[in-house]
Protein backbone atom coordinates (compact mmCIF):
# COMPACT_ATOMS: atom_id res chain seq x y z
CA UNK A 1 0.00 0.00 0.00
CA UNK A 2 1.20 3.43 -1.09
CA UNK A 3 2.42 5.91 1.75
CA UNK A 4 1.40 9.39 2.06
CA UNK A 5 4.80 10.18 3.41
CA UNK A 6 6.80 8.71 0.78
CA UNK A 7 4.45 10.83 -1.77
CA UNK A 8 7.05 11.84 -4.63
CA UNK A 9 7.37 15.33 -4.81
CA UNK A 10 6.69 16.01 -8.98
CA UNK A 11 3.15 14.45 -7.75
CA UNK A 12 0.29 16.95 -8.58
CA UNK A 13 -1.82 18.40 -5.59
CA UNK A 14 -4.40 16.19 -5.18
CA UNK A 15 -5.84 12.38 -3.65
CA UNK A 16 -3.52 10.01 -6.41
CA UNK A 17 -0.40 9.77 -5.96
CA UNK A 18 2.45 7.91 -6.28
CA UNK A 19 5.00 6.77 -4.03
CA UNK A 20 8.89 6.22 -3.27
CA UNK A 21 8.25 2.61 -4.00
CA UNK A 22 7.92 2.76 -7.51
CA UNK A 23 9.76 0.61 -10.07
CA UNK A 24 8.30 1.95 -13.07
CA UNK A 25 6.66 -0.73 -14.72
CA UNK A 26 4.47 1.28 -16.92
CA UNK A 27 1.22 -0.27 -15.60
CA UNK A 28 -0.20 2.96 -14.48
CA UNK A 29 1.08 5.11 -17.73
CA UNK A 30 -1.01 1.88 -19.79
CA UNK A 31 -4.07 2.26 -18.10
CA UNK A 32 -4.42 5.81 -17.43
CA UNK A 33 -1.88 7.67 -19.72
CA UNK A 34 -3.85 11.20 -19.07
CA UNK A 35 -3.04 10.84 -15.83
CA UNK A 36 0.32 9.27 -15.09
CA UNK A 37 3.87 10.08 -17.09
CA UNK A 38 7.85 9.18 -16.84
CA UNK A 39 10.45 11.06 -14.55
CA UNK A 40 13.28 10.45 -16.86
CA UNK A 41 15.32 12.00 -13.91
CA UNK A 42 14.52 9.16 -11.78
CA UNK A 43 12.54 6.67 -13.77
CA UNK A 44 9.60 6.22 -11.33
CA UNK A 45 5.84 7.44 -12.45
CA UNK A 46 3.86 10.24 -10.71
CA UNK A 47 0.95 11.29 -11.09
CA UNK A 48 0.37 14.33 -13.68
CA UNK A 49 -3.26 15.04 -13.99
CA UNK A 50 -5.47 14.45 -11.19
CA UNK A 51 -8.81 12.72 -12.44
CA UNK A 52 -11.71 14.94 -13.22
CA UNK A 53 -14.44 12.14 -14.37
CA UNK A 54 -15.41 9.50 -13.30
CA UNK A 55 -14.27 7.49 -16.24
CA UNK A 56 -10.36 9.00 -15.63
CA UNK A 57 -11.04 7.96 -11.52
CA UNK A 58 -12.21 4.28 -12.54
CA UNK A 59 -8.67 4.31 -14.54
CA UNK A 60 -6.52 5.25 -11.62
CA UNK A 61 -8.02 3.11 -9.26
CA UNK A 62 -7.38 0.45 -11.62
CA UNK A 63 -3.80 1.35 -12.06
CA UNK A 64 -3.63 1.27 -7.96
CA UNK A 65 -5.10 -2.80 -8.29
CA UNK A 66 -2.52 -3.03 -11.14
CA UNK A 67 0.90 -1.59 -9.40
CA UNK A 68 2.95 -4.56 -8.81
CA UNK A 69 4.45 -2.59 -6.14
CA UNK A 70 1.78 -1.13 -4.69
CA UNK A 71 3.20 2.16 -5.20
CA UNK A 72 -0.53 4.19 -6.24
CA UNK A 73 -2.02 5.90 -3.27
CA UNK A 74 -5.89 7.47 -2.91
CA UNK A 75 -5.98 9.63 0.24
CA UNK A 76 -9.64 10.20 -0.43
CA UNK A 77 -9.47 14.08 -0.69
Amino acid sequence: MATLTDRLPYNVAGRFYVDSTCIDCDQCRVIAPENFARNEETGTSYVTKQPVTEEEIAKCKEAIDSCATASIGDDGE
